[in-house]
């Protein structure tokens, strides 16, 4: 336990996103004197400029497309509904706030030090902090230097662009810019169809603005099971979204107007076309904020512009450890969130925490259909020579889904052929992204196949599907 001065600590936490709050509260929980550092709000990208505002979003536009749905479920509606872009956006607002005011809370509740400002180490345990003055004017408060036993890095990422695309915040925007709108735009293109690029897609879509998907590889959502790219391809065509696929344009020559934004694309080795829209979205990927945070003044290591760690998300330093994006792995929110409970529980010295399992984190896309999956796809299991099999349970065949009215898509469970062991959950429907909360107990219990199918799941329910994939693995089904 840290003593002496207000500027010592057990724990400095440079970073309040996702895994920076979560670290700092944790390791205050196991008894630790922390400080949490941030020249920004806590709760970080995913509060402010990311997952949260996006989803309000996308709860807005999954609503509007029901409501025009309402005459299938015996509800007549009076004329058409009428998008209020600035209404959405205010509640979208009015969700962070509402959060934002939640966590604030929680600093004092866990007994973490709050220190406003921007940090910077100086070695592996001390930082300091330039702090803003009382007018918010960065460095005006003067500086403040911290001495830890132990400091957990946490400083995020930021979207980036295509090399000779930049954007303006206008025309072409990315996905920082698209969350501080409050009106719509007639068309966009967007570039990128990992998740950030079909969430969008699939809200804008909904909510009436005419979408062009572009993706550089094969297939869309390229980092999920290939069936779940070719059911959310067919899904998104079917309702008149524009997707393609190995697209090819010049970064550099894409141009923008008053009026708009134009590029020439084509598919590889195809006949080239030009498309133009209001706006375009680079939903490109992200970039770890690594950069001016005193890296040389440590043995931290980078590699690919992420920070080297191990399973305990410790750094070539003893006394430094790093989490979330900047050490790249799966750059979801609650995998950073895991990510700092462990290097918690590792500074407070617990013999039984575990090191990190990426296989293990189960990963969310919000579009609609939602997608969610854990563990390894097929093709995952073929690079790696494990033997496999399979179970599939498409939605329409599960009675919540089709009282629902939404039962596109399925849930298909891989197995290890010999043992039974769950290698894969992946599930492409309505609620998948609660649905696969059951599959990641599932990779945390070690179950197998028949584990997950043995378990009771209520009927009519969407968890029905699991459990019959589950099932089915082994040849076996209630309901086909």
């Amino acid at each position: 336990m840290a003593v002496g001065s207000s500027n010592s600590f057990d724990v400095v936490v440079l970073g309040a996103g996702t895994g920076g709050y979560a670290a700092a509260f944790r390791a205050a929980q196991l008894g630790l004197k922390v400080a949490l550092v941030d020249e920004d709000k806590i709760g970080g990208t995913c509060l402010h400029r990311g997952c949260i505002p996006t989803k309000a979003l996308l709860e807005s536009a999954a609503l509007l497309d029901r409501v025009r749905h309402a005459k299938d479920f015996g509800i007549a509606l009076e004329g058409v509904p009428v998008v209020d872009y600035a209404a959405i956006a205010r509640r979208r607002d009015q969700v962070v706030k509402r959060m934002w005011t939640g966590l604030k809370s929680l600093v004092d509740k866990n007994g973490v030090t709050w220190i406003a400002g921007r940090g910077r180490l100086e070695g592996p345990t001390r930082l300091r902090v330039n702090q803003p003055g009382e007018d918010g004017t960065p460095g005006a408060g003067g500086e403040r230097l911290l001495e830890a036993t132990d400091v957990i890095l946490a400083t995020g990422s930021r979207a980036k662009s295509l090399p000779g695309l930049v954007p303006d915040g206008t025309r072409i925007v990315t996905s920082d810019d698209c969350l501080r709108e409050d009106t719509l735009p007639g068309s966009i293109i967007v570039v990128g169809a990992g998740a950030v690029g079909v969430e969008f897609a699939s809200l804008y879509h909904d909510l009436g603005v005419t979408v062009t998907l572009l993706e550089y590889l094969p297939r869309i959502v390229p980092l999920e099971d290939e069936e779940v790219s070719a059911q959310l391809q067919k899904s998104f065509t079917r309702r008149g979204i524009a997707v393609m696929t190995n697209a090819r344009f010049d970064p550099g020559a894409v141009k923008a107007a008053k009026d708009g934004v134009s590029v020439v694309v084509g598919p590889e080795g195809g006949e080239a076309k030009e498309l133009t829209a209001d706006r375009m979205l680079v939903a490109t990927g992200r970039a770890a904020n690594i950069e001016e945070i005193g890296l040389a003044t440590t043995k931290a290591e980078v590699e690919k512009g992420v920070i080297k760690v191990d399973p305990h998300m410790r750094t070539r330093d003893a006394h430094l450890y790093a989490i979330g994006d900047i050490v790249g792995g799966l750059w979801l929110a609650h995998t950073a969130a895991h990510e700092g409970i462990i290097a918690a529980h590792t500074i407070a010295g617990d013999p039984d925490v575990h090191g990190m399992d990426y296989d293990a984190q189960p990963r969310a896309t919000y579009c609609r259909p939602e997608i969610a999956s854990i563990g390894l796809t097929e093709a995952q299991c073929r690079d790696r020579d494990i033997p496999f099999k399979t179970g599939r349970m498409p939605f329409q065949a599960v009675a919540k889904a089709v009282i629902g009215g939404e039962y596109e898509g399925f849930c298909k469970v891989i197995a290890h052929a010999e043992t039974g062991d769950t290698l894969g959950v992946h599930i492409i429907g309505p609620h998948a992204t609660d649905l696969v909360a059951e599959a990641s107990v599932a990779f945390t219990l070690e179950a197998a196949a028949w584990e997950i199918a043995a378990a009771t799941h209520p009927h009519p329910t969407l968890s029905e599907a699991v459990g019959e994939a589950a099932m089915a693995v082994d040849g076996r089904s209630i309901n086909i």
